[in-house]
């Protein structure tokens, strides 16, 4: 019988504890929002998120490293579809994926600026990957003006250092 008294008297006690709780929550949810407390100096303000993302590592890309277009050129008319090639030198194609010094694989940029250089390329409409190691393709774009521009990274899309681009070429589908 004292056990249960015991037992009674706790429950009751912690019936009472979280009806305080519960009616303080009530409350704070009820009350106007406390004055902003005062600015921190920026010696104690938190770092920005970007700056609490660690950087991507970037392989040195080897003294003359580049890589080019074959079978196209600046100023070309082409009829849609038609077949663009890439070449390197001073690095090896490999898959997407293979982390071998000195590897990687083409990205062909379309009809855009080169995506940011510290982070994995994306891949959507505009920067197209290559990531099984093909060195060409066929192209279907629509009549008209366009840019390309290749990019070698490393094999997890991440650019070198400094960046391996071909200069961006013009070309125009019939």
């Amino acid at each position: 019988m004292k056990n249960k008294s015991i037992c009674l008297s706790l429950a009751l006690i912690a019936g009472l504890a979280l009806g305080g709780c519960q009616k303080k929550s009530e409350e704070q949810q009820a009350a106007p929002p406390a004055a902003p407390a005062a600015e921190t100096p920026a010696a104690q303000a938190p770092a920005p998120a970007a700056a609490q993302t660690p950087a991507v590592t970037r392989q040195k890309a080897p003294e003359g490293a580049k890589v080019a277009f074959v079978g196209i050129k600046d100023g070309d008319t082409v009829t849609s579809p038609f077949k663009v090639g890439f070449s390197v030198e001073g690095l090896k194609v490999a898959p997407a994926g293979t982390t071998d010094p000195g590897t990687g694989h083409f990205h062909l940029i379309i009809d855009a600026d080169l995506p940011a250089q510290d982070a994995p390329l994306p891949s959507d409409d505009h920067v197209k990957h290559y990531g099984q190691g093909q060195t060409e393709d066929e192209l279907t774009l629509p009549p008209g003006p366009h840019t390309l521009q290749l990019e070698f990274t490393d094999g997890a899309h991440v650019p070198f250092d400094p960046p391996v681009v071909s200069d961006k070429i013009n070309i125009t589908v019939k």
